[in-house]
């Protein structure tokens, strides 16, 4: 089964504890701290893997949860990392963020990598907090929670051309004959549900083939399964517009039909107005298709369309029309830009403000206080244990957080907010 869309449910897992310990060992009387660092948690990573033709995998199982870093231990043992979950995708996913649409990674090269979840980063031991005037701390971070979210993956096919045209002229027919890809066929409209890709030999180059569905009129707006099948036309260099040159069960115009599909490519996506476009008239060996291959390439000449009367039952013109595409897809490759700047192997999920300090008073006498860094050490300490909230509300002040709630207009007894946790705003805070 083919399948271009599924939505997973990622969590990756949270990181360890730092271990509070200190030496005790015989002939040692003040052993000083050698609590051990926890390990971080296992991110949820989607591969691209140019072996994977289809999101199938994720279509029955949708959710998938990291392994968690373990705490860390007494003589400096840290704990261990857990294990990353993996999950290969196709080449030519996009992978949003499925509240926001936000756009994650689009992958497209073979072994990038995308982190939807990240694993929370374990926390240090209470070897860590050691100072010349602190030299026993009794307290050690707390393992950071890890990410989770709900992602979207959408696959556009990678191909070099795509056939597009009304159902039943003959597409299918069209890419067995080119390739060794072996669709369904049939004359009734829809006969293929799912795109088909195939692998094309011409002369001494190679170049892949999509049939794309038959398309109707009113595809860019949803009708029948359109927006479902446009998307994979997006990518491609060349466009094949395939019509019927008999009209079809329709009796359709071949012009008509050209043009009506032409209209629907361009209401999806405007740049597919200059995408380079060969038309190609199938059934030619039927009674009247002559004439109205004649009218075809009238009209193709007009506009220098690039045109090629064909019959994929019989085989006729078909050797010419593919050395013509290999030789257009081998230019169109030798004409693209090249890009200066290296491939992105590995994409992350960070919101604009993660690294930003930003102050909201949400209500008289209350703030909040926003920021990856500053959440997080709250998260990552012992609430219960003062002297670790101490060593908390030191940290903030040398940070400025302190600074930028005074500038907000906070003062003492004020509530602030950061993370999960509520304090009363102290200012004035020395530093060790």
């Amino acid at each position: 089964m083919f399948v271009d869309e599924a939505k997973i449910f990622a969590k990756a897992g949270s990181g360890g504890a730092g271990c509070k310990s200190f030496r005790r060992e015989k002939h040692v009387p003040k052993g000083g701290p050698d609590g051990g660092d926890g390990g971080a948690g296992g991110n949820v990573v989607l591969l691209a893997d140019a072996q994977a033709a289809t999101l199938i995998d994720y279509h029955y199982k949708r959710h998938f949860k990291a392994e968690r870093g373990t705490h860390g231990q007494g003589s400096r043992m840290n704990g261990a990392t857990g294990e990353d979950v993996v999950l290969p995708v196709p080449l030519g996913t996009i992978v949003r963020d499925a509240e926001t649409g936000h756009v994650i990674a689009d992958l497209t090269h073979p072994g990038q990598r995308a982190i939807v979840a990240r694993g929370g980063r374990g926390g240090r031991g209470n070897i860590h907090f050691c100072t010349p005037t602190r030299r026993a701390p009794a307290f050690a971070e707390l393992g950071e929670p890890s990410e989770e979210r709900w992602v979207t993956m959408e696959l556009k096919l990678l191909a070099d051309a795509a056939l597009v045209g009304f159902p039943s002229v003959g597409k299918s027919s069209l890419i067995a004959h080119m390739s060794a890809a072996r669709p369904k066929i049939a004359d009734y409209p829809f006969t293929t549900l799912v795109p088909n890709l195939g692998v094309v030999r011409s002369g001494g180059n190679s170049f892949t083939v999509a049939d794309v569905p038959g398309l109707i009129e009113g595809a860019s707006e949803g009708a029948g399964l359109g927006h479902a099948f446009l998307r994979h036309i997006e990518r491609t260099a060349l466009i094949m517009h395939v019509v019927d040159l008999t009209g079809g069960h329709d009796q359709r115009d071949p012009i008509e039909a050209i043009a009506a599909i032409d209209a629907e490519l361009v209401a999806h996506a405007a740049e597919l107005a200059t995408r380079p476009q060969v038309l190609v008239g199938n059934k030619l060996d039927m009674e009247g298709a002559a004439e109205a291959s004649a009218a075809v390439a009238a009209y193709a000449a007009e506009r220098e369309i690039p045109y090629f009367a064909v019959s994929a039952v019989t085989g006729a013109g078909m050797e010419p029309l593919i050395l013509a595409v290999g030789q257009m897809v081998h230019d169109l490759r030798a004409a693209r830009p090249i890009d200066a700047e290296p491939v992105q192997e590995v994409f992350t999920y960070d919101h604009p403000e993660d690294a930003d300090l930003r102050i909201e008073q949400t209500a008289p006498h209350e703030f909040s206080v926003h920021g990856r860094s500053y959440e997080r050490w709250v998260i990552q300490t012992e609430i219960g244990n003062e002297e670790a909230v101490a060593f908390l509300q030191r940290r903030l002040a040398r940070a400025g957080v302190e600074n930028a709630l005074v500038a907000a207009g906070a003062r003492d007894g004020d509530s602030v907010t950061i993370g999960p946790v509520t304090f009363e705003f102290e200012a004035g805070l020395a530093d060790e």
